[in-house]
């Protein structure tokens, strides 16, 4: 070997050397911290084959990076970096023949090279790559020493992290921990093994416990938060139980002859299985008109469910005919949907005509769905869509606008129903949120006011609202009347009208005409004359004022006797107090006055009904001899009618206050028994009972214990009540305001 090929090797086998180095500090750190978080979360065997793939990974870089940097390499970047050798450093390691000129050049290119200063051929350090590699690395093993979960194959789970178990001298040790849960068959769900105390599991399914301890106790037994116990059994070594988890619970593992044990408490959280929810997608309103000459109707349905959707059925409901002559005919039919077992769409095309369906008729449709839920599915059922085919169109009715009624009675609740609405309000409040109770009480008392300001409006009294004394209520759609010309003001009088759901006109012609004396129409002759020419021939206004009666008008309503005054002035109050109880979602107080309401109306409507002129208020002149010169003998300050307002909150605000000041000392402890028993004791009306449960408990084992205190309070502080005076918080922001806030901000940019 010549002395120039000699100096090419070495300089290659110095390269090649720094490739090593800079192939092993990109690649080393990375693969030990990726072998250290596999034995720390997957155990050995997880680790052994990361660390074989590791070693197989740096290999082929390794084989990769030495590769390259071969003798011609090294030519090139020594032909790069020296000018002297011309070159022709490639002719050094040539092996084949070479001319004359070529081994001279051979010789002088080796003469030079040995003269020259070792050139620093070596590739450069990677050291960004390397610094990124030992930043994940470090990561990587910061992960992994965090990591508290279970780790397979090595020792058993302890009850709690090793900063908090009692050593074996000080208590007693669960050195081994198994919590199987067998969701119910209906799920589809598997079973699966826990290696902790506390898990999630939807309801009816079944849990066993397998625990081993140190040092073995005389007997284990599994007290819940509401006093039941559960005795474990010993089998093999395993302290065993089982138990079916059909509400959320809280329990904790009490040990009899060894040492106690860590007494905290774990939760077992049941997922309540929801019913199907049902919507529709097509058509994308509730109520369709038929088309001329429609023969199908294609709608389009979708259920979704937690763990499957069972048997769907149609419901058809036909109402043919008018008037009081409406037949209704239902029928059921079974439909199949297509999609998976939890999400399915159902495209049920009905035959108009194989159902009978005319003109003026209406079809009414409901998807009525199942779930696979055992042993009773739940059902659910999805809103109505109803087809409408319109009557046929009236015909030519000129001649006859001056006696037409252009716009439909106004439509409100009775007071019968009222009363039957709060019955049934009763009946299901146990079914309902508070919030939802208070809104349908509320709702009641609206549909209350709106009768009370109806009689209201005989008695003389003015509307509460802006709304004309003849509006329409709210139950009844009136746009499709916009259009016409108003009719004469008629208000709807329900005191003399059958006490039914509407107010109807009862006005009858016959008795106008009885009650019509001489004096009247001289009068309303003599009002024609001195009015005004008419404003047009035909006016329909126009002619009612000159030719009709004004007995329905308020101005010139008519008056009642004392006696049925009274009695309807009653009625109202006992309306304003049904309301009022209403209002503040009492509706049981406001039964009884519901009910002497309607029996003073119906007292009322028996009166005779007797047409007075209206006249001026002439009141009994003040004896001001008689003022405050009455016998006080016996009368005594009435009682404060104000009482503190329930919140429904028990003693949860009082303990919130009390857990503010308290370090946990026994001079001023706070009752934490008696809220506990409130909470035992009202757990339906709590969102989340267990977790205060838990909290209160947490304190009194170890009072002093100062995040205890605080998370305490912080459970507590969203069941206190909001006050009445403040402001409701705001809900959270849905999909519609945040794309609005969205826009706002793109806006204001510039």
């Amino acid at each position: 070997m010549s002395a120039g090929l000699a100096r090419l090797r070495a300089l290659q086998r110095a390269a090649r050397r720094r490739a090593l180095a800079a192939v092993l500090l990109q690649s080393a750190p990375l693969s030990l911290a990726l072998v250290f978080v596999a034995w720390r979360v997957l155990g050995f065997a997880p680790a052994l084959f990361t660390l074989l793939l590791a070693l197989v990974v740096v290999a082929w870089m390794l084989r990769r990076a030495l590769g390259r940097i071969d003798l011609p390499w090294i030519a090139c970047r020594l032909d790069a970096a020296r000018p002297e050798v011309e070159d022709s450093t490639a002719l050094l390691f040539h092996a084949g023949p070479l001319a004359p000129l070529q081994q001279l050049q051979r010789e002088r290119i080796a003469g030079r090279l040995a003269a020259l200063p070792v050139p620093e051929l070596r590739p450069a350090w990677p050291a960004r790559t390397i610094a990124t590699a030992s930043a994940g690395a470090i990561l990587l093993a910061l992960f992994g020493l965090a990591w508290t979960g279970s780790t397979p194959g090595l020792a058993p789970e302890r009850l709690q992290p090793a900063t908090s178990v009692h050593a074996a001298t000080d208590g007693t040790l669960l050195t081994a921990i198994s919590l199987e849960v067998t969701p119910p068959v209906y799920t589809g769900l598997p079973v699966r093994a826990e290696r902790q105390l506390g898990t999630r599991a939807p309801a009816g399914s079944s849990l066993a416990w397998r625990l081993q301890f140190d040092p073995e106790p005389r007997a284990v037994q599994l007290e819940t938060h509401d006093g039941q116990r559960i005795r474990l059994e010993r089998v093999d070594g395993e302290w065993r139980a089982a138990l079916t988890l059909d509400a959320s619970l809280l329990y904790r593992v009490v040990v009899e002859g060894a040492p106690p044990t860590d007494a905290s408490l774990h939760r077992l959280d049941a997922i309540t299985d929801q019913p199907p929810r049902v919507r529709i997608l097509e058509p994308d309103q509730n109520v369709v008109l038929a088309e001329p000459g429609q023969s199908k109707w294609t709608l389009l349905f979708e259920a979704v469910d937690d763990y499957g959707l069972g048997d769907a059925g149609l419901w058809l409901t036909l109402a043919q005919g008018s008037g009081e002559l409406v037949e209704f005919t239902e029928l059921r039919r079974d439909i199949e949907g297509a999609g998976d077992a939890t999400r399915r769409r159902y495209a049920p095309s009905l035959d108009l005509e194989a159902l009978g369906i005319g003109p003026g008729d209406d079809l009414v449709v409901r998807l009525e769905v199942a779930d696979n839920r055992a042993p009773e599915p739940q059902l659910s059922r999805s809103a109505s869509v109803v087809l409408r085919w319109p009557p046929p169109a009236m015909g030519a009715v000129e001649g006859f606008d001056g006696l037409m009624q252009r716009t439909l009675p106004a439509y409100f609740r009775s007071q019968r129903q009222i009363i039957i609405d709060t019955e049934q309000l009763l009946a299901g409040q146990a079914e309902l949120s508070p919030q939802e109770f208070m809104a349908r009480s509320g709702a009641i008392g609206a549909d209350q006011q709106q009768l009370r300001l109806r009689y209201g409006q005989f008695m003389g009294e003015e509307a509460e609202s802006g709304d004309p004394a003849d509006g329409h209520d709210h139950d009844h759609d009136h746009d499709h009347h916009a259009a016409a010309a108003p009719p004469p003001r008629r208000v709807p009088n329900p005191l003399f009208a059958d006490d039914t759901a509407h107010a109807a006109d009862d006005h009858d012609e016959h008795a106008h005409r009885a009650h019509a004396d001489h004096d009247d129409h001289d009068e309303r002759n003599a009002h024609d004359a001195a009015a005004p020419p008419a404003a047009g021939f035909g006016d329909a206004g126009d002619i009612m004022d000159r030719y009709g009666h004004v007995h329905d008008i308020p101005e010139a309503a008519t008056l009642f006797d004392p006696r049925t005054r009274e009695v309807l002035r009653a009625a109202l109050n006992a309306m304003w107090d049904a309301e009022g109880f209403l209002r503040i979602g009492e509706p049981a107080a406001a039964l009884p006055h519901e009910h002497r309401a309607l029996d003073l109306v119906k007292e009322a409507q028996r009166a005779n009904r007797i047409h007075l002129a209206r006249v001026g208020l002439e009141l009994p002149p003040i004896d001001e001899t008689r003022r405050l010169g009455g016998d006080l003998a016996g009368v005594s300050d009435r009682e404060d009618p104000l009482a503190p307002a329930d919140t429904g909150a028990g003693p949860l605000p009082a303990l919130w206050q009390a857990l503010e000041g308290w370090r946990g000392d026994t001079a001023d402890a706070p009752d934490l028994q008696g809220a506990l028993d409130w909470i035992l004791a009202n757990e339906d009306a709590l969102h989340d009972p267990l977790a205060l449960i838990a909290a209160i408990d947490a304190v009194q084992r170890d009072p002093g214990c100062e995040s205890c205190r605080a998370r305490l309070r912080g459970v507590l502080w969203p069941v206190l009540p909001v006050p009445a005076a403040g402001v409701l918080p705001r809900g959270p922001m849905d999909e519609t305001g945040a794309h609005y806030l969205d826009a706002l901000a793109r806006e204001a940019r510039p």
